[in-house]
């Protein structure tokens, strides 16, 4: 494949180089759906669309395919720089483009460093890294290449930190610990589970380059006894008692930042969520989300002998039977 042919999968789906498998299934779905030629009818825009659209997931969900399209970028099939075929060549023996590129290296500069084909022209070009910089000139190169400059992807190193709930919502700093190196990394507030840091020049050194690539940090949170995350969601369980769900009631429910009352209304079922606006998590741009509160019926485990002949009380005058539903059930 040309490097002119080079697709960006990750750009055809809208999803980052370090997106999960469902959040690429996900992407996935809502393209083929806008997309498919049903909806889309004699367009052939759209119908290409649709063909990329499935290409890039065919890669991208296939672990082993990505591991390569990652590594490897336009030659990824095993297509060799210059216009060779995969019949002639076999990428699987490197780990990286880099060692790929280190070898042919090592070959070019052991036939001597003079022109190549009796060329007296002698030339320098250079290679260029993910972010579009050109890096490390090569005198001859492009001669043994046939003219290819290498999309070479800087190598990124990955660390994680743990945070309570506390440090990840107001913001913070640790000090991060990578071998013999010691350096503080600042959290800002907002930092959910699966949240990532970049740290630029804090990352593997790349040995054609002579440079450091970024640090990716992972965050995660500690557990905690009240609130939990589902998703991007801030969530929490209240307890409730029956009296509270049949007549209604106003009750205090912990929040990131303090108490407040909300109003339970008459009627409510175990589990129901109600909905706190604007005291959920923070985030890094200083929005509040919602605090989703769910409800959990308690029953008194010791009842008082007052409160049992009031319960049979409520029960001799029960004229609803949540079971009655149930009657006409069967297999």
């Amino acid at each position: 494949m040309a490097a002119t042919d080079f697709k960006d999968y990750y750009a055809i789906l809208g999803v980052s180089k370090d997106a999960s498998v469902e959040e690429i299934k996900k992407a996935y779905r809502k393209l083929a759906r806008k997309y498919h030629p049903d909806v889309n009818p004699d367009d052939p825009r759209a119908e290409t669309r649709f063909k990329e659209v499935n290409e890039a997931h065919e890669i991208l969900s296939d672990p082993e395919k990505r591991r390569k399209y990652d590594q490897f970028g336009q030659y990824w099939q095993g297509g060799m720089p210059g216009g060779g075929s995969s019949s002639n060549y076999d990428f699987s023996q490197y780990g990286s483009f880099e060692d790929l590129l280190s070898e042919l290296l090592g070959q070019f500069r052991a036939r001597g460093s003079g022109p190549v084909g009796g060329s007296s022209r002698r030339r320098t070009y250079t290679y260029q890294t993910g972010t579009g910089a050109d890096q490390s000139p090569f005198t001859g190169f492009e001669d043994m290449m046939g003219g290819y400059r290498s999309q070479m992807p800087q190598k990124e190193a990955e660390a994680s930190l743990t945070l309570s709930m506390a440090e990840a919502f107001n913001g913070t700093q640790k000090r991060l610990q990578l071998g013999s190196e010691s350096f503080t990394v600042r959290i800002p507030s907002g930092a959910k589970p699966g949240s990532r840091i970049r740290i630029p020049g804090k990352g593997t050194l790349n040995p054609m380059t002579q440079e450091r690539g970024d640090l990716n940090v992972m965050i995660n949170l500690e557990p905690h006894p009240f609130f939990k995350f589902e998703g991007d969601t801030l969530v929490c369980e209240l307890p409730i008692t029956p009296d509270e769900a049949v007549l209604g009631a106003q009750v205090q429910v912990p929040t990131p930042d303090g108490t407040v009352t909300m109003r339970i209304p008459a009627g409510v079922q175990s589990g129901q969520s109600l909905r706190l606006r604007g005291k959920g998590w923070s985030s890094p741009q200083q929005r509040r989300g919602d605090q989703l509160v769910r409800l959990k019926i308690t029953v008194p485990k010791l009842p008082s002998e007052q409160e049992k002949e009031l319960y049979e009380k409520i029960r001799s005058l029960r004229v609803e039977d949540p079971r009655s539903q149930l009657r006409d059930i069967s297999l």
